[in-house]
């Protein structure tokens, strides 16, 4: 599988350059991190969060978890994962578990934790288990200018 065609026509739309990093085929985000010789903390994960029948996506760097209870918090809201299937309805270009963390292109509301807005370099799933895509921060951080920013990891 090559990069999904939505995160392509995203980039490309916004010029950012961006270039792919082929990988064994891995199975989580720490397997990645190891196979495609980046640092964990340099892959941006995306984790799919709903209310009822709105959809969020929290982007946290990979080497960090979610902090479920505080968003709820700060959001106001009675939030919980996404299934897979609700996943693969969204995300119809890519395989399961290849949520990529480009939220807008998608159409759906998206979080960025603050941990990310430092990195020179920033990595993220490609819509596949054998790709990332590499860009430079600022590129990321153009991507995802508008959404809403906070601190929802620990590490």
């Amino acid at each position: 599988m090559t990069i999904a065609i939505t995160q392509e026509r995203f980039l490309v739309q916004r010029k950012v350059e961006y270039d792919l990093l082929l990988h064994r085929h891995t199975g989580s985000s720490r397997e990645t991190a190891a196979a495609a010789h980046v640092p964990e903390d340099h892959i941006a994960k995306a984790v799919v969060v709903k209310h009822g029948v709105d959809y969020t996506i929290v982007i946290i760097p990979a080497s960090r978890w979610l902090r479920m209870d505080d968003l709820r918090r700060e959001l106001g809201r009675d939030l919980q994962l996404a299934t897979e299937e609700e996943i693969a309805q969204l995300f119809t270009d890519c395989e399961p578990g290849a949520v990529p963390p480009l939220g807008p292109a998608y159409g759906v509301d998206t979080l960025l934790d603050e941990v990310l807005n430092s990195l020179d370099d920033v990595y993220f799933e490609a819509g596949d288990h054998e790709q990332l895509v590499h860009i430079r921060g600022e590129g990321f951080q153009g991507l995802l200018r508008g959404v809403r920013r906070g601190y929802y990891s620990h590490g």
